[in-house]
């Protein structure tokens, strides 16, 4: 086994004190202490954003641990830590060689629905920074804003290392052996106010994995056109989340199962396309059990743009579908729990419980799409299935458009489907931005009649 340097990262708002125990069970198991490197970042101070720390610990690698630029090494991240290291990744395609395993322990891949609750003052109380100075009771906004559900940061990142056609995160040596574990308990005590279902009450079941895809519904094409549904290439392997029953978001790093450190030993250890294989295969059968057991989850990052790529703030989405054993009915349970990007409410964050919402029993799936543009003089429309004579839905004079998309094609056998539990599925829908009809009051541009 090559014996490489590990570099410990913690998440959010922590220190590198709380790898203590993990340092010393990988002492435990033959590793050198020379070799192990904890690393420390600051997230509590407003101004800095997570490519700033991603830069930060670049520049420690260098000075502080003396690892040269192209020096292989190994991670283990918690929590915010993944979206340090990924950052770090994509700036530099020869990072991918250099980092040879990414063992993540409740990575906050796509953020935590704790986030947004952590920039209010009531965050600031709890996780804000308490020495006096001018940066107290500072929460890292900028660090949060990226941590955020349906996130700018986290859908721009995800176009980078999952949605290209060169893999960050491929079969071999190339790229980083990536395993990723999540505990299957949410908080107890008082801590158990702040959790929610689906989660080891900091980080989601279905945000953790790197197993994403992007489907795109382009309805801004001409009426002619029929592929309106397109989707990302799959470059990476597949990154299962992995879980850890019994262990919440600070027990998987403060009191591991000997277990747990056993796969994570084993996992370093893992040199080939094969050895990964063997790795995943041994691993998802002793887990089945555990994994059944839970409530199917799975995440949905929405964008709404126009042609030019513009946001879209104000829309409504609704999924209906017909039963095998019964009529037309809308799926309330999609979008029972939606989380708007603060920064930007054209992202969205939908939360699908998959346990609840059935889609094996589905014979046929529509997106139901209602789009504003808030004024008289211009509305969003495009191609849809419910369309005019002239192949475009209609829309209200007040700039409201309506419309629906068959799905059907993304339910059961297919590359791609819509639902697939534990992952996190990210949907761009494109419309048109118009002004109205030159007929009427509402008009844009016009020429003046001559004299």
């Amino acid at each position: 086994m090559t014996r490489r340097p590990i570099v410990l990262i913690h998440g959010y708002s922590d220190k590198g004190k709380s790898f203590r125990t993990w340092t010393e069970k990988l002492r435990e198991l033959g590793r050198d202490p020379r070799a192990i490197h904890v690393c420390s970042y600051e997230t509590l101070t407003n101004e800095v954003t997570i490519p700033d720390i991603a830069e930060g610990f670049d520049r420690a690698l260098r000075e502080k641990i003396g690892l040269d630029g192209d020096e292989e090494f190994d991670a283990i991240v918690h929590s915010t830590g993944m979206l340090v290291i990924r950052s770090w990744l994509t700036v530099y395609a020869k990072r991918r060689s250099r980092l040879k395993h990414l063992i993540g322990l409740a990575p906050a891949s796509f953020g935590s629905p704790l986030a947004h609750k952590g920039r209010s003052w009531l965050g600031g109380i709890f996780k804000g920074r308490k020495q006096f100075g001018p940066d107290f009771l500072e929460a890292g906004d900028r660090v949060l804003d990226g941590l955020e559900l349906g996130s700018r940061f986290t859908w721009e990142l995800a176009e980078k290392d999952l949605l290209g056609e060169r893999p960050y995160f491929g079969p071999n040596s190339d790229t980083p052996y990536v395993f990723t574990f999540c505990g299957t308990e949410a908080y107890s005590g008082i801590k158990r106010l702040i959790s929610d279902p689906g989660t080891d009450g900091t980080v989601r079941w279905a945000g953790c994995s790197l197993n994403s895809r992007k489907i795109v519904l382009n309805l801004t094409k001409n009426k002619e056109e029929t592929d309106r549904i397109s989707f990302s290439p799959w470059s990476n392997v597949d990154i299962p989340f992995i879980p850890v029953e019994g262990a919440d978001h600070g027990t998987i790093l403060s009191d591991p199962s000997d277990e747990l450190v056993r796969l994570v030993h084993e996992a370093l250890g893992v040199e080939s396309e094969r050895e990964m294989a063997a790795w995943y295969a041994d691993v998802s059968e002793r887990s089945r059990g555990v994994l059944a057991a839970l409530t199917q989850w799975q995440q949905f990052l929405v964008r709404v743009v126009d042609e030019r790529g513009e946001p879209i703030p104000d829309y409504f989405l609704q999924l209906e579908g017909k039963r095998r054993d019964g009529g037309i009915e809308q799926l309330q349970v999609f979008d029972l729990e939606v989380h708007p990007y603060g920064g930007d409410t054209s992202f969205r964050n939908f939360h699908v419980n998959l346990s609840a919402l059935d889609p094996g029993s589905l014979e046929s799936l529509m997106l139901r799409v209602i789009a504003s543009s808030g004024s008289s003089l211009v509305a969003y429309h495009g191609i849809a299935d419910e369309a005019c004579d002239d192949g475009q839905t209609a829309y209200d004079t007040d700039g409201t458009w309506n419309a629906s998309l068959d799905l059907s094609g993304l339910l059961g056998d297919n590359d791609v489907n819509f639902f697939y539990p534990f992952t996190t599925t990210l949907v761009e829908l494109r419309l048109n931005r118009e002004p109205l009809p030159l007929s009427g009051p509402n008009k844009v541009c016009w020429f003046d009649d001559s004299d």
